[in-house]
Order: C-alpha cells, then sequence, then structure tokens
C-alpha cells in the first residue's frame, strides 16, 4: 500500500542549492535526519588524462527520511537547502522502492558505470593518445577484455589496437 503524505517516516527528494549537497547532508545528519546522497562515479578525460570522477547522481538533489508533520520546518531551512521537493503543497514522498532500488546498484553510496558496449561497424572516435580526433569503425574486441581492434577512416584503411577507454561512440 502506498505512504500517504500524513504517515509518519517517508523518503523525500531534497532540492538542494548548487553544489551544496554535502552541506544539506551533514546539516540534516546533525539534526538527527537520516539522508541518501548517491554518487556517480565514470570515466571522464580531463586535460587529456582519462581519470575517475565521482559526482552527483541527481546533481542538486539528495533524499531525506523525517516525519514532514514534525520535522518539515528543520529539513526546509537546513543549510544547503533550497527546498523541499513537492506537489499541491504538499512534500512528494519518494516510495522506498526506489531509495532501495537505487542502493542495490551502488556499493558504498557509489554508481559506477560500466564500459560503453560497442557493436561491430559502429563509428568511433579516438579520445586519447597520439591518434586523438582520428575517427574510425569498431572492428572487434580482443581476448583481453580491455583491448579493442579500430579500422581508421584515414587516406589508407589501417588497423590500430586501443584501449577501451581510448574510444568513444561519434
Amino acid at each position: 500500500m502506498a505512504a500517504a503524505w500524513f504517515d509518519s517516516v517517508n523518503w523525500y527528494a531534497i532540492h538542494t542549492k548548487p553544489r551544496q549537497e554535502s552541506l544539506a547532508v551533514s546539516s540534516l545528519r546533525q539534526e538527527g535526519i537520516e539522508t541518501y546522497f548517491p554518487k556517480l562515479r565514470r570515466r571522464k578525460t580531463i586535460r587529456r588524462v582519462r581519470r575517475w570522477v565521482t559526482n552527483p547522481l541527481f546533481p542538486s538533489y539528495i533524499f531525506a527520511r523525517f516525519d514532514s508533520a514534525s520535522s518539515r520546518r528543520l529539513v526546509r531551512y537546513a543549510n544547503g537547502i533550497s527546498n523541499i521537493v513537492s506537489f499541491g503543497g504538499q512534500p512528494a514522498i519518494v516510495d522506498d522502492s526506489i531509495i532501495e532500488a537505487i542502493q542495490e546498484h551502488a556499493a558504498e553510496g557509489v554508481v559506477t558505470l560500466p564500459p560503453t558496449p560497442f557493436r561491430p561497424g559502429e563509428l568511433v572516435e579516438i579520445q586519447d593518445g597520439p591518434l586523438r580526433g582520428l575517427q574510425g569503425v569498431f572492428e572487434r574486441e580482443m581476448s583481453d577484455a580491455d583491448r579493442v581492434v579500430v579500422l581508421l577512416q584515414t587516406i589508407t584503411a589501417a588497423r590500430v589496437q586501443l584501449s577501451r577507454e581510448q574510444i568513444a561512440k561519434v
């Protein structure tokens, strides 16, 4: 049975001020409010270097579990918080199953994206290394799952072996 807005303790989506999710979490936890701040870990090219970066899964949003009747004002005016997501003047309840589904895909609150699957014949661009910027056709994965073969689209056709992290779909 779905929880109603007047039930005691529920999960709610909290809109935070820009880049202040951690401050909002800290403020709410100091007040004894349970919070959940899921993050996303992925590979990203920063200044020509592929690195793992961790950012909020939902930028400017966190989840908090509290009794709306007694703690709504406390949550609304905590440091780093912009507002409680509401519909029709009532805080919008986030079903427990949604929080549980996110937690199932996260290790210690961090969701890690699996490598992008490539299909033979897909157009890819080399993102890193001396061939950076060249485009080619994905041919196949090698026995070492981290290596791939790409047929370059240059004046003459050339096959190159690259790390999977060096290419991206066009």
